[in-house]
């Protein structure tokens, strides 16, 4: 905690809805975190059940450490995370959903390697994987993923992710457009890439993300389009060989996969030890649409 003479360095960015049964959870760990200059940001996306007064109590008992924000009504993670930005401060912005659980050296960690490697803009790190059962699976994604890499699979796992504020500001923040919602962190991905910059991916992992049955249930067909369509993108906004369009097919011949069988093969995939990154609106998002 800072004195309050300047904004912590790292602002902790949090979109959540409906998440009451593993908030505190989630909030605890940044709790926990050894590094302490940061403030967390939480917006509530019109919330049902008792969410709200949970982030509620947290900004009553630690004055300083949360701020709380909430929306009239539910508007998706994309404009919610963009409220949150708007009072975020300090040099790095970090983002955490409302039901995992950041380790406690994360915001240590991401730190020290932005303050330290100056050239890069995004640090995140590789998500251990749980559910009502216990951890399942490690990620293992690329350290230093190029463009090309990008219309592949989403490059860095957004709710570990830490980014350098002044590179969100130049992108402006997250794209609020229907067609990208679960993947609007994909799509800042390669607005970030589009402006020159580049991340890295710790080796470490520093960032348990909560994916259960209920998870993989809300990967619809919907979400599936949206993905195919962020890959298009990704071809064109980044001026990539058009044969790599070949890449937006995968998640249209996923739609025809029923969800029970692909949770069964993406576990399969991740207790293998897959690499090179992450799927796309995979992870807890607090239980945000």
């Amino acid at each position: 905690m800072t004195d309050g003479s300047k904004a912590p360095r790292v602002t902790v960015i949090m979109g959540v809805y409906n998440c009451g049964d593993t908030l505190e959870e989630a909030l605890d760990s940044l709790l926990n975190q050894d590094y302490r200059d940061f403030t967390v940001v939480i917006c509530d996306d019109g919330s049902t059940d008792n969410t709200y007064g949970i982030a509620l109590e947290y900004s009553e008992r630690h004055p300083g450490r949360f701020v709380l924000l909430r929306n009239g009504r539910n508007m998706g993670l994309n404009h919610t995370l963009n409220e949150c930005l708007r009072m975020a401060g300090g040099e790095y912005v970090a983002r955490m959903d409302g039901d995992d659980v950041s380790l406690p050296e994360r915001l240590g960690k991401q730190v020290a390697f932005l303050d330290s490697n100056p050239e890069y803009a995004i640090v995140s790190t590789p998500l251990i994987y749980f559910d009502s059962n216990g951890e399942w699976g490690t990620g293992k994604p690329k350290a230093m993923p190029t463009a090309r890499d990008i219309p592949r699979r989403t490059p860095f796992a957004h709710a570990a992710a830490m980014i350098r504020k002044h590179v969100l500001d130049e992108v402006g923040g997250y794209t609020v457009d229907r067609r990208l919602l679960r993947v609007e962190d994909y799509h800042l991905w390669i607005k970030i890439y589009q402006k020159g910059y580049k991340g890295f991916n710790l080796q470490q992992p520093l960032y348990k993300a909560r994916d259960d049955e209920e998870a993989a249930g809300r990967r619809t067909t919907r979400q599936r389009l949206s993905e195919a369509y962020v890959k298009y993108l990704a071809v064109r906004m980044l001026g990539l060989p058009a044969w790599m369009l070949a890449h937006a097919l995968r998640p249209l011949a996923m739609t025809l996969v029923p969800g029970c069988i692909y949770s069964k093969l993406r576990k399969a995939r991740y207790e293998a030890g897959m690499k090179d990154g992450h799927d796309a609106g995979t992870g807890g998002t607090g239980g945000m649409e």
